[in-house]
């Protein structure tokens, strides 16, 4: 249908189904107002069109396998109800035209795609980034045109940066490739975007919960095939809300520092002639410590020795989820968090030690959720941004008037648990 057929079948409800399956009964109508104001602006911009859709990426949380993917490791994670969405359509001009709301467009020529390496750590190398890598695993890519509006905060540690780069590849997989690709491969393509030509050597957790949807649980043992499985366990039955708490920390030149998490890493796996940490036991890194330590130093041994806690520990948390031992999983929330400070030390830079607004909030966490139940823990990447807490429903205002007291108005996120990961409606 036109633009303008498919704004009125939105305004009519006839996305109503759609809309409440994603956000909820209770947020459709706002959701339909969202997705309205946004086929305004594609209207504006790029005027009516055939063939115009709707299109979402959720963000994530991770739950628990903080900096183990890139060596291979373990992970849970689940997408939220917090989103990114676009209205789009395909054009036949050789060009990726992709407006983001509050932003600069992004006009990608699809013939010199390799040009736009330059761009790193600007959106315009994702977008070649995603349309590259396709043309790598032998799919189609389009010209297309489409508007874009997130509400995944950035620096949020929900990552709204594989958010966008999903949607990028969400949006050439509906337009051109009959919607064919899975969401593993869809995450993989995101990835490549990020490494080589954004220029953050990130893993997959991110861009794989994301475009997954759900509680997942995943392991990277075979990083081309990783096993992904997804959890059937409902947070909100048992009493719980999953709170992100954003310090508000500054996220800038911190490329450096989670850069330094994987490189250590594998800096210890390479003494063994290992690319990564999954290849070896934590036995081999305490046998040779003495050695490793003047080759690689103490900080690398500690990030090592994480890794192997952390990836027990999701094995014990995805099977807690399983059975429902909700106090087990908790307790192994705070067990991840306790590691992520002590050994992989991610919650503040040592380029500003005097800022460490995750270290206060943690602190300020446990002072509160001790003798309430839940569970706190740093979250995502780390060195600045957000921490999570689960909490008591009834617990939820007064953690968010402490939180907010000291952080400022509206720096917690009250978050739920979306089903499904990147789609079209």
């Amino acid at each position: 249908m036109t633009t303008m057929q498919l704004k009125a079948a939105l305004l009519a409800g006839e996305y109503d189904g759609r809309l409440a399956e994603l956000y909820g009964e209770s947020n459709a109508a706002a959701q339909r107002e969202r997705y309205a104001a946004l086929t305004d602006e594609f209207l504006g911009k790029y005027g009516d069109r055939e063939g115009t859709g709707f299109y979402s990426v959720p963000g994530r949380s991770e739950i628990s396998g903080n900096h183990t993917d890139h060596n291979h490791g373990k992970v849970l994670a689940a997408s939220i109800d917090l989103d990114i969405i676009a209205v789009a359509a395909a054009s036949d001009d050789g060009w990726i035209r992709i407006t983001s709301v509050g932003f600069k467009p992004d006009d990608i020529e699809i013939a010199r795609l390799d040009d736009y390496r330059v761009e790193r750590m600007h959106s315009a190398s994702l977008v070649a980034g995603t349309a590259d890598g396709l043309f790598k695993r032998g799919y189609k890519v389009g010209g297309l045109v489409a508007c874009t509006i997130s509400n995944v905060m950035k620096g949020s540690g929900l990552s709204s940066s594989a958010a966008f780069e999903d949607m990028c590849v969400n949006l050439q997989n509906h337009l051109y490739n009959g919607g064919k690709i899975g969401a593993v491969e869809l995450a993989q393509i995101s990835q490549y975007a990020e490494n080589e030509f954004f220029g953050k050597p990130c893993g997959l957790m991110d861009q794989i919960a994301c475009a997954a949807g759900g509680f997942v649980y995943i392991d990277f043992a075979d990083a081309e095939k990783p096993a992904v499985e997804k959890l059937p366990f409902d947070l909100g039955a048992r009493g719980y809300s999953l709170c992100i708490v954003d310090t508000g920390g500054n996220h800038a030149d911190l490329t450096d520092d989670y850069a330094s998490v994987p490189r250590e890493m594998k800096e210890v796996a390479a003494q063994f002639g290992k690319s990564c940490l999954r290849e070896l036991d934590r036995g081999d890194i305490i046998s040779h410590a003495s050695y490793l330590r003047g080759k690689c130093g103490d900080r690398a041994i500690l990030r090592a020795l994480h890794f192997y806690d952390e990836n027990d520990r999701v094995t014990e948390q995805a099977k807690a989820l399983r059975e429902g031992d909700l106090d087990r999983f908790f307790g192994l929330v705070k067990a991840s968090g306790n590691s992520s400070v002590s050994f992989l030390q991610n919650v503040y830079t040592v380029k500003n030690v005097g800022e460490q607004g995750l270290t206060l909030a943690l602190a300020l966490a446990s002072h509160f959720l001790s003798g309430r139940g839940g569970a706190w823990r740093v979250h995502g990447g780390g060195f600045a941004g957000t921490i999570q807490a689960y909490v008591r429903e009834e617990d939820v205002a007064a953690f968010r008037e402490l939180m907010e007291g000291v952080f400022g108005e509206g720096r917690v996120y009250v978050l739920h648990v979306r089903a499904e990961g990147a789609t079209k409606l």
